[in-house]
């Protein structure tokens, strides 16, 4: 489990890559090394990945064909950031909300409003991740959990603080970037649970 409180970004580095598998390595910091075991899970842009290695301060990943399928890592290349998060710990602080680290989908920034001391930046969405996604509720994008804003037909939105565009890889994005996309997993089973019932008739 994850709590979406990004603790650094990093320069991935591509370690090999064969038929539908593709190994990394990022750097780690002196606390992220800390405890840190073969087997442990660490999320890059909010993937939820085995430590396969540690080695020289880096930790290493093998990331198979449907997490480069879904996610934006398979287009990640070597000197590409990502967001970093090791797996929470019974004890940590949540100041977030509790992901998974598992992708539904990518979504696509469509646009970055940058009003004074401020910043706005809009995704796409398709009608079926709209009914999942709730103004002033939870969603993961890259790894951060971060409050919905305005949700429209077709797209979405979250406002920044600097604080957020400093730590993330978000202060470095475009329109047109590829971000990783959860679902506050809560939100997700009521709504699936209300769309069941409604199909088998129960509401």
């Amino acid at each position: 489990m994850f709590s979406g409180i990004v603790q650094n970004k990093t320069q991935v580095r591509i370690e090999q890559e064969r038929d539908q598998l593709k190994t990394f390595s990022i750097a780690l910091t002196d606390t992220q090394i800390q405890g840190l075991t073969t087997g442990a899970s660490i999320a890059l842009n909010g993937v939820c990945l085995t430590v396969t290695q540690i080695r020289s301060g880096r930790a290493w990943f093998d990331v198979m064909m449907e997490t480069l399928r879904v996610t934006n890592l398979g287009e990640l290349r070597t000197g590409d950031l990502v967001n970093v998060e090791r797996a929470a710990r019974f004890g940590d602080d949540i100041g977030g909300h509790a992901m998974s680290g598992h992708i539904s989908a990518t979504t696509e920034i469509v646009e970055i409003e940058r009003p004074a001391n401020n910043c706005i930046i809009w995704f796409s969405i398709t009608p079926d991740q709209r009914r999942y996604l709730i103004p002033k509720g939870f969603v993961g994008l890259n790894g951060c959990s971060l409050t919905i804003g305005e949700v429209l037909h077709d797209r979405f939105n979250v406002y920044l603080i600097p604080e957020t565009l400093d730590v993330t890889t978000f202060g470095d994005l475009a329109v047109g970037a590829k971000v990783n996309l959860e679902y506050d997993p809560q939100t997700q089973a009521i709504v699936e649970t209300l769309t069941r019932m409604k199909d088998e008739g129960l509401l």
